[in-house]
């Protein structure tokens, strides 16, 4: 059992998956006493950039270590690879909820649903974003000849 877990997490899609559910977990949980000190919207936007922070510091030593691109690089493509990851989640979301609409399941399933497929395919999205453009190696200067 332990050595399947060490292969497990020699995977870089498994620590990606993994590290990513933790800072989902991370937003989640200090989304609660943050909401009780401020008001409910801002504390759902700042657990967010909590949980996002949380990631990108766990993705960048653990996930795709050895990036040369410098720190304000990374965070700036970091944010941008999230962002359109959160449009696809809520236009796949919405567009699953029309396919959906017409059966006979209750609306807390279809959402269930169709949020759950759309979060899998961002996943998917947000690892490519992440190994290409965030974390990705910078092209080293050739030396003059």
């Amino acid at each position: 059992m332990l050595a399947l877990a060490r292969r497990l997490t020699e995977n870089q899609v498994v620590r990606f998956l993994l590290l990513g559910g933790t800072a989902a977990a991370i937003n989640w949980i200090v989304r609660f006493p943050l909401a009780a000190i401020m008001p409910m919207p801002a504390a759902v936007v700042i657990a967010y950039m909590i949980g996002m922070s949380a990631g990108f510091g766990l993705y960048r030593k653990y996930v795709f270590p050895g990036s040369n691109r410098p720190v304000v690089e990374q965070t700036a493509t970091f944010i941008g690879v999230n962002i359109v990851g959160a449009v696809v989640v809520l236009a796949l979301t919405t567009l699953l909820l029309q396919v959906v609409a017409s059966s006979h399941w209750p609306i807390v399933v279809q959402e269930g649903f169709a949020h759950g497929i759309a979060i899998g395919i961002g996943a998917v999205i947000n690892f490519f974003g992440h190994k290409q453009l965030t974390f990705r190696l910078a092209p080293t200067a050739r030396p003059a000849e």
